[in-house]
């Protein structure tokens, strides 16, 4: 359980964004993909997660096909100046296409995307509007360009981007600048600290890494076999049977440390997370989703542990072993 001692430290999001809290929330599963909710219990946390300093909340239009955004928009409203709201476009999918995961960039329809949020929150600005995915299709220059053209408006504050390359953002930000950067980036998952990472460190921008636990793996508590019906990581391909076995024995190596510490393995797993921040000289803000209040104390309880170099070179070879992609 966290203490309110250990309430949530404050960081500066990139180099010109605003301070918030060290780690937000991920929200996408209080809608979908994985697995049933309860809206009661997902209201609980959020509300928990304010009271631990948590500022961050993210969210998608495409999440529950618009539905996360109507679940979330009361609880930012009625906490209006103590939140901050990240929410992305890019996929067209939607309640009438729910089956279409095609990308679209054009301006015309970032535009609209931009109202259709604002709409579904209940909000005049957006704080962090990311492109969930980048569409080769459209220039750099036309969908940047139309961004910045919600920020002249009001509607946003700050631009974010998701899963570019290092070329890409560091194009896009010479067109305008860009706040935070979404990508994955686990123990499970490092490709991004090769280019990606180093570039955001030189210009400012914050990483938010998303599925900071592996999508669950990396609790030590999910089992693949076990995933419900409908649960979208039974079509990825490390929850596939032979991957996940060799996978489980990376695990057992993680909990075996994080139990000689005294600690959980998802708070070793974002332990080590925050830790890239001192490694790479670049803010990192991780946004683990959880519906449940004792999962998200357990989480924040991670930014006051400090790894020693003994358990991050044992925690160093985890990622090159991994079986199978992320997705």
């Amino acid at each position: 359980m966290t203490s309110e001692a250990s309430i949530l430290p404050q960081v500066k999001l990139g180099r010109d964004g605003p301070t918030i809290g060290a780690q937000g929330l991920g929200c996408m599963g209080m809608s979908e993909f994985y697995g049933e909710t309860h809206e009661g219990e997902a209201r609980a946390t959020l509300d928990r997660a304010l009271e631990l300093r948590v500022t961050m909340f993210d969210t998608a239009d495409m999440y529950g096909l618009g539905a996360n955004e109507s679940f979330l928009g009361p609880f930012f409203r009625a906490h209006r100046d103590r939140v901050l709201i990240a929410t992305k476009f890019g996929y067209r999918r939607d309640v009438s296409n729910p089956n279409d995961w095609s990308l679209d960039n054009h301006p015309d329809y970032i535009r609209a995307a931009a109202e259709r949020s604002l709409k579904r929150l209940g909000i005049e600005t957006i704080d962090l509007y990311y492109m969930h995915r980048r569409s080769g299709e459209v220039p750099l220059e036309d969908s940047i360009g139309a961004m910045a053209d919600l920020v002249t408006a009001g509607k946003v504050r700050h631009l974010g981007l998701s899963e570019v390359s290092a070329k890409e953002l560091q194009a896009a930000h010479a067109i305008h600048p860009i706040t935070a950067l979404q990508s994955e980036w686990s123990l499970f998952t490092r490709q991004i600290e090769e280019a990606v990472v180093p570039i955001a460190a030189e210009l400012g921008i914050a990483i938010v890494p998303y599925a900071p636990l592996g999508r669950g793996l990396l609790t030590g508590k999910l089992h693949p076999e076990a995933l419900p019906q409908g649960d979208a990581r039974t079509n990825f391909p490390r929850f596939a049977r032979d991957n996940a076995t060799a996978n489980q024995a990376l695990i057992a190596k993680i909990q075996s440390l994080a139990e000689s510490r005294g600690v959980t393995a998802p708070q070793l797993a974002l332990a080590w997370l925050h830790d890239r921040a001192r490694v790479h000289g670049v803010t990192v803000v991780p946004i683990p989703g959880t519906r449940k209040i004792e999962r998200l104390e357990e989480n924040l309880s991670a930014t006051a542990l400090t790894l020693s170099k003994r358990e991050l070179d044992a925690l160093e070879p985890i990622a090159a072993a991994v079986q199978g992609a992320a997705i």
